[in-house]
């Protein structure tokens, strides 16, 4: 398994199994699967200092991926990250989630940013473990914040300090 910043040529694989999650499960809160030309979008936005990763296997197969967002828009928050790491099921418990977060948190720090923010959906316990597992700690739950599948959802906060990201965001 390799990981690599995302090509043009993942958008696809990257869209079915984010769209995958859309229909079937609580890990995004997204109630829509996106179109092909909103994946397109969501790429371009992901580039430079918001990248996406994927994890590939030997044939170039996409088995996951990962990105990195702005955590909010006001300009103070501007030294901390947020991740999302999604995993094809066909390939969960093998690694690729943790290569994944691995490659965002270096990617992150060496981008500068100071926090590395998660924020885990519905009960998703696995992805709980895996932010544990990475460093992260449990820093708080936002208690039904969301609803879907007819029911209220929990979102869990995670964090792990990264260091980086030693400016004023006002005063540079």
């Amino acid at each position: 398994m390799d990981v690599r910043l995302a090509e043009p040529r993942d958008a696809e694989p990257v869209r079915q199994i984010y769209n995958a999650e859309v229909v079937g499960s609580t890990a995004t809160f997204d109630l829509r699967p996106r179109t092909v030309d909103e994946q397109a979008a969501w790429m371009t936005e992901h580039e430079g200092t918001y990248p996406v990763v994927v994890a590939v296997d030997g044939a170039g197969t996409v088995l996951g991926f990962g990105s990195l967002s702005s955590y909010r828009d006001r300009p103070s928050y501007s030294t901390t990250v947020e991740n999302s790491v999604y995993v094809d099921a066909d390939h969960r418990g093998e690694g690729v989630g943790r290569a994944l977060l691995e490659e965002l948190v270096r990617l992150g720090t060496l981008h500068g940013f100071h926090s590395m923010i998660a924020r885990v959906g519905g009960d998703n316990e696995a992805s709980i473990a895996l932010h544990r597992a990475c460093g992260f700690e449990l820093v708080g739950v936002e208690r039904e914040i969301g609803r879907k599948f007819n029911r209220w959802l929990d979102v869990a906060l995670l964090q792990r300090m990264l260091g980086g990201g030693g400016f004023d965001a006002v005063s540079g």
